[in-house]
């Protein structure tokens, strides 16, 4: 009844995520809990050397998640949803979406997965001496200047996905500082972008002769509690097709799936850190000092409050995993058995655990892009294996499992060289779903206890929804960490693993094969073109 009567008074917020391979709506009360979750499921696609998706895509399935969320509360509460306390949406960091003064947009949408930016992120990275990773928004932008596209002469506006939705919805060209630090760097006292590093990208731009400038192009930086904006009518016409929503809304900052990762791990203090493990992977820790060196492999990105953070983001996931749990679903499906998709998970992950914890000479690469922190543009997934090797399917899925979690381990280890400290990790994703052995590797790669929050699986999109809910509720002078440390998680509970010697070991040989088999991937990249 209490859950009910939230939905009618509207003491509840709304989060929308759009990931990889699924858009996810999580509706909570003001204390965080979980009512109601909506999803729908897509994918990208791979067209013209691009990956992308198409903006009815992006529009069809904002209405079918909202549709999904929508039947679930009138199954559960048997009532209709009107309208929020607040809103707010998120979605996969980074990418290129450029649109024109009408509103149009002029090239196709380039996902974070694209690697076509060499060339721009290595002379701004060596201009601003800041590491631009490839997948970055204004690698984007100046690759495109560098290819001279007829398009950027005309350019208006360019976004995330995020930032677009968010657009869509409200009216307003605003992003959340944590999606903003993977468009362009940001400065942390001032919570913007960096002016002098703006300046010299427009000094880029004078030979070019156009006529806007980045700030003109970018949208406004807005930090965690921030009002950005209302729900508009037309914003009621893309979410609910019955037309029973109401206008006027508020909204948090659109944030990128990093910001809502720390957000639900309650990862946004100095010293703390976690692990977000899906189709792409990535580890954040919030610093405490700048690091001593520019390094390609590490992101430099912000919390949702503007704080600095060092981002071990690693393209591939496990998108090569599910599909060997795909196949192993078609062959039960062969012989006769009906296996629901969460048991084929269930009972493969459990069963890695009784693997060998060097995997037996196993070594994988679910690369079906390219991977950043290992400076390799292309993907090829591959398999490979010694004659000697111990094959067998424990091995197998426990190899798979580890390799999801290969080159963010790079990355940790570049961080601590630099002497980054980190008290706590927490883990968050479809990565850890089954209790206890996602979590047991990632403590093995960090070398640190990690913990999983009961939360845990509903991800990023119970971030943006708890973000939506500080929007709404914080008390004056209240911090978002004060808000997650006294009002989210004092009651909320969670589960620790910490890997023994020998796993970390173990995992820690893995990687001296993963390491030494990278001269493999590249010349499967070179070998197989087709």
């Amino acid at each position: 009844m209490t859950a009910k009567a939230d939905i009618c008074n509207k003491r509840t917020a709304l989060g929308i995520e759009f990931g990889s391979t699924r858009i996810k709506a999580v509706l909570v009360n003001l204390s965080g809990e979980v009512l109601a979750v909506g999803i729908h499921d897509w994918e990208n696609s791979f067209e013209n050397g691009i990956w992308t998706f198409h903006l009815q895509d992006i529009y069809a399935g904002l209405r079918s998640c909202y549709q999904s969320l929508k039947q679930e509360v009138r199954r559960q509460y048997g009532i209709t949803l009107t309208g929020f306390g607040a809103m707010g949406v998120s979605a996969m960091m980074h990418g290129y979406m450029a649109f024109d003064a009408a509103g149009e947009l002029l090239a196709p949408f380039q996902t974070w997965r694209n690697t076509n930016t060499q060339e721009a992120a290595n002379r701004l990275t060596e201009l601003f001496q800041f590491n631009i990773p490839l997948r970055w928004t204004v690698a984007h932008l100046y690759q495109r200047i560098l290819d001279q596209e007829k398009h950027v002469q005309e350019l208006d506006y360019v976004s995330t996905l995020a930032g677009f939705i968010h657009w869509q919805l409200t009216g307003e060209r605003v992003i959340g500082i944590g999606d903003a630090s993977g468009m362009f760097p940001v400065d942390p006292v001032k919570n913007d972008y960096v002016d002098a590093m703006v300046q010299q990208f427009d000094e880029l731009l004078q030979p070019y002769g156009y006529s806007w400038q980045l700030r003109h192009v970018l949208p406004r930086v807005l930090v965690a509690g921030e009002d950005a904006g209302r729900l508009t009518q037309h914003g009621v016409g893309l979410l609910d097709a019955d037309g029973d929503l109401q206008a006027g809304i508020p909204f948090c900052p659109p944030e990128g799936d990093a910001g809502t990762g720390m957000t639900a791990t309650n990862a946004v203090a100095p010293r703390t850190g976690n692990v977000s493990a899906g189709t792409s992977t990535f580890a954040m820790i919030v610093l405490e000092r700048p690091l001593a060196n520019l390094h390609r492999e590490i992101d430099m990105v912000a919390t949702p409050t503007g704080a600095p953070c060092a981002m071990s983001h690693a393209n591939n996931g496990t998108t090569d995993l599910n599909a060997w749990v795909n196949i192993f679903g078609e062959f039960a499906q062969l012989m006769g058995y009906e296996v629901s998709k969460g048991d084929l998970f269930t009972q493969l992950y459990t069963n890695s655990l009784n693997g060998d914890a060097d995997c037996g000479g196993l070594l994988p690469y679910g690369y079906y892009s390219g991977e950043n922190i290992t400076m390799i543009n292309e993907g090829r997934p591959i398999f490979l294996r010694t004659v000697d090797s111990r094959f067998n399917l424990a091995n197998f899925m426990k190899a798979n499992l580890y390799t999801s979690l290969g080159a963010v381990k790079m990355g940790l280890d570049i961080l601590k060289e630099e002497g980054v400290e980190v008290d706590r990790i927490m883990g968050h994703g479809g990565f850890f779903k089954t209790k206890g052995v996602g979590q047991r590797y990632l403590s093995a790669a960090c070398e640190a206890p990690v913990i999983v929050m009961n939360t845990a699986s509903e991800g990023g999109a119970w971030g943006i929804a708890l973000l939506a809910a500080y929007r709404l509720d914080r008390q004056p002078g209240e911090s978002l960490g004060d808000y997650l440390n006294h009002r989210i998680f004092a009651e909320l509970d969670g589960d620790s693993v910490e890997a023994s010697q020998d796993e970390i070991n173990g995992f820690n040989k893995f990687m001296q094969h993963y390491r030494a088999g990278l001269c493999v991937e590249k010349a499967a990249i070179a070998a197989l073109d087709w």
